[in-house]
């Protein structure tokens, strides 16, 4: 997924939820597969294809195994994607999943989360392990079939747990990291 070693994931820096009761940290959600997708509402790329890709990904994945987060991170047109036009935009595009608004630096066009992942636009894909690494983060347009890819894989490597090497786990059904068996019928 990515070529250098996972490194942990920062905390979010958030002015505001939306489509959630409660406040979202990376800590509450540990133990799930994390997809965060920064987006403008304004960003072409964001509205065509990342957005209703991460739509798609929070209806397939449990919501026990996998969460998805969007993060609008306004780097331009501050005053036209304000809260009150985001909520109008959540409603009209009907994105159910929990969205923060990133939480802006006065006299820094880039937000707070945005610096602190290094993301360099909209849309950027983020995939945080259930230990709270990032294990890819992507910028642009991500293929279905490889997104889906990625996230079922970090789904079937937390089966294992993670301090244990995959050879010690057993292979009566489940995953490892050379990939998903089928359970025997004994």
């Amino acid at each position: 997924m990515t070529d250098h070693a996972p490194t942990q994931a920062p905390t979010l820096h958030v002015e505001r939820w939306f489509n959630t009761e409660t406040l979202l940290t990376l800590e509450a959600l540990r133990g799930r597969v994390i997809v965060l997708e920064a987006f403008q509402m304004l960003c072409p790329g964001c509205v065509s294809h990342a957005l209703p890709q991460a739509q798609r990904v929070a209806a397939l994945f449990p919501p026990g195994q996998v969460a998805v987060i969007g993060l609008h991170s306004v780097f331009e047109h501050h005053a036209a994607m304000n809260p009150d036009a985001l909520a109008a935009f959540l409603h009209e595009y009907r994105i159910a999943f929990p969205v923060a608004v990133d939480a802006a630096t006065p006299g820094d066009r880039i937000p707070q989360t945005m610096r602190a992942y290094a993301l360099r636009g909209t849309p950027s894909t983020v995939l945080i392990d259930r230990a709270g690494r990032i294990r890819l983060s992507h910028f642009g347009r991500l293929d279905d079939l490889r997104l889906g890819a990625e996230i079922m894989a970090l789904v079937c490597e937390a089966a294992a747990p993670v301090s244990e090497p995959a050879a010690e786990v057993p292979r009566v059904g489940g995953c490892d990291h050379d990939g998903c068996t089928v359970p025997t019928a004994d």
